[in-house]
């Protein structure tokens, strides 16, 4: 097997991204990798059109700048503080695919969580990377019970 070079981390900023990222971390200092440091978020304004346009853009800049800091507090948290980061609005899942591919990414990491019941049936974000991605795709089990 050849060692991963490049490792792209995708994150939700929730509380489960430290943990994401320290597998992340780990794997990239065993194969000797850089990480890149990914963010997608998807805002949909209330009311696309009228007056209240401009809020809403002004309401998305604010939530990419929000993003900014918060992926660089996690990055300095990590110790990565040599890691590109990249804040991307748009599909959070064509988003990944399209970042890894101009990034020339080995591996993506991204976490996973348990589903039951109804939401078996939900198509989420890491069945939808793993399914359309360029590359190996490492899925962090987070948000469950300790085994």
């Amino acid at each position: 097997m050849d060692p991963y070079k490049r490792l792209l981390l995708v994150v939700d900023l929730s509380e489960d991204s430290l943990t994401i990222g320290r597998r992340a971390v780990g794997l990239a200092r065993l194969f000797g990798a850089r990480i890149d440091l990914l963010h997608v978020f998807e805002f949909v304004p209330v009311e696309p059109m009228g007056e209240t346009l401009m809020p809403a853009v002004q309401i998305e800049e604010e939530l990419l700048e929000r993003a900014k800091q918060r992926l660089a507090a996690l990055g300095d948290e990590l110790g990565l503080g040599d890691a590109e980061l990249f804040v991307e609005a748009g599909n959070v899942k064509s988003e990944i695919l399209r970042v890894a591919r101009e990034r020339g990414t080995d591996l993506i990491v991204i976490g996973s969580r348990e589903r039951h019941g109804m939401s078996i049936l939900v198509n989420l974000t890491e069945d939808t990377v793993l399914h359309g991605s360029p590359c190996d795709v490492l899925a962090v089990r987070v948000g469950g019970a300790p085994r």
